[in-house]
């Protein structure tokens, strides 16, 4: 080992994925456990560290040069020793001068007071919260002002985070570029900073909703509107979300590539609203109009013994087919798409990748169609029922795919798939069914 370059000693451990297998390689020789010391980048520890703070500044002072570290008590019993306190973030600070992505976990002894320690971390760009109970909004404007370069901050089940100021900052300061707020109870879209709607939107690509409950004219409902170089947006079970919404959201994100909407179905909207509101084919036809570069489209309904009935339609998803590059399109529960829609999909020139979930208006006429769409490669299907092995047949040893998946689908066997694409993968589980 004395005899081999450097660089060659820094590919082999490299290599090296597991941090069980680094550990075991840097106690082979001395040379390499010098070289780990100086290419160990991460690092993530939590239960059995004890005492925390001493076995800390161990660690740091073996790796110097530590970007990103993940600090997780999940699981934690007061028998396997104390936690990291406010004092293992000054040993952080003080000696890891290269951290860039810190994430805190289950951490039910730090304070505001930790958080004030590491606004002195010039180079921390992102940090994640999940479950500090201690920590207040207050411990996090302190940190927001010492990091300027912060772009990246998760809050998940942050339960006393009350004050937003570090919001309103944040919006000043214009550099943050992903901003998750999950389970945190008083945070919502009632507070004050956002109904003055002082989060920058104009330079946000990516939005994703989750499970909200959208007012008209507030809120999320104005950022929804405001996103003009927006070129992702995911809004999975976001009641209340309207067509003027999306068509506002269309108009002004032209440079959309990519759309997904998990709606909920007609049986699963909350009783609270006496008129439910849905989105209807003015929507697909909006994004259809107005969204030239939109490639890839993912729709969706909630699980449910019901589909909806009168949201879209096979005209609205065709409108999205006929006027948009849309290279893939994956259909979950939408009743409405049946064989004429993968007719339509002949004339879809971008079309690479289908998904089909729960499209069971689609027959084995439907699917034999598919070795007709001009540049399709990849096919997934998950849980159709009116699909046989004969709907297969004419893709067998037709070249046409490269890859095909076929879940739960009763009337599809392990026998039918083979050869229908270079690569097949198979699963049949019909638990779903019962």
């Amino acid at each position: 080992m004395d005899n081999l370059p450097d660089q060659l000693v820094w590919e082999i451990l490299s290599r090296v994925k597991k941090t069980v297998d680094r550990n075991s390689a840097s106690l082979a020789c001395k040379r390499l456990y010098e070289l780990d010391s100086e290419q160990r980048h991460s690092l993530r520890f939590g239960c059995g560290l004890d005492p925390a703070n001493q076995a800390l500044t161990s660690l740091c002072n073996r790796f110097p040069n530590l970007v990103k570290v993940e600090i997780t008590y999940a699981g934690w019993m007061s028998k396997l020793g104390k936690q990291l306190d406010d004092q293992g973030l000054v040993i952080l600070a003080n000696n890891c001068p290269s951290l860039i992505d810190l994430t805190l976990s289950y951490c039910t002894f730090i304070t505001d007071v930790g958080l004030r320690y590491l606004a002195s971390c010039s180079k921390l760009s992102a940090l994640k919260l999940n479950f500090t109970p201690r920590i207040t909004g207050c411990g996090i404007l302190s940190l927001v002002v010492g990091c300027k370069k912060l772009t990246i901050l998760h809050l998940n089940r942050c339960l006393n985070v009350t004050s937003v100021e570090w919001l309103e900052y944040l919006a000043k300061l214009e550099t943050l570029e992903e901003l998750s707020i999950k389970n945190c109870r008083v945070i919502g879209e009632a507070v004050d900073r956002w109904q003055k709607q002082l989060v920058p939107c104009e330079s946000m690509l990516e939005l994703s909703l989750v499970n909200c409950i959208i007012s008209p004219g507030r809120g999320l409902a104005c950022v929804l509107g405001k996103c003009k170089n927006l070129e992702k947006i995911h809004l999975d079970m976001c009641v209340g979300v309207r067509d003027c919404d999306m068509i506002g959201l269309a108009q002004k994100s032209r440079n959309l590539r990519s759309i997904s909407l998990r709606v909920p179905s007609d049986f699963s909207l909350p009783l609270l609203l006496n008129n439910p509101l849905r989105l209807t084919d003015e929507s697909l036809k909006a994004l259809a109009q107005n969204c030239p570069v939109l490639e890839s489209v993912r729709i969706s309904f909630s699980d449910g013994e019901f589909p909806s009935i009168s949201s879209f339609t096979l005209s609205g998803i065709l409108a999205l087919i006929q006027m948009c590059p849309i290279r893939e399109l994956a259909l979950d529960h939408v009743y409405s798409f049946n064989d004429a829609g993968m007719e339509a999909l002949c004339s879809a020139p971008y079309l690479e990748t289908l998904e089909l979930a729960r499209c069971q208006e689609i027959s084995d006429e439907g699917l034999q169609i598919v070795g007709q769409f001009p540049c399709l490669c990849i096919l997934r299907l998950r849980k159709c029922l009116g699909i046989t092995d004969d709907g297969l047949k004419p893709l067998v040893n037709s070249h046409k795919l490269e890859f095909l998946t076929v879940e739960d689908c009763p009337q599809i066997s392990e026998r039918g798939v083979q050869g229908a694409a270079r690569s097949v993968s198979f699963r049949q589980d019909l638990s779903w069914m019962y």
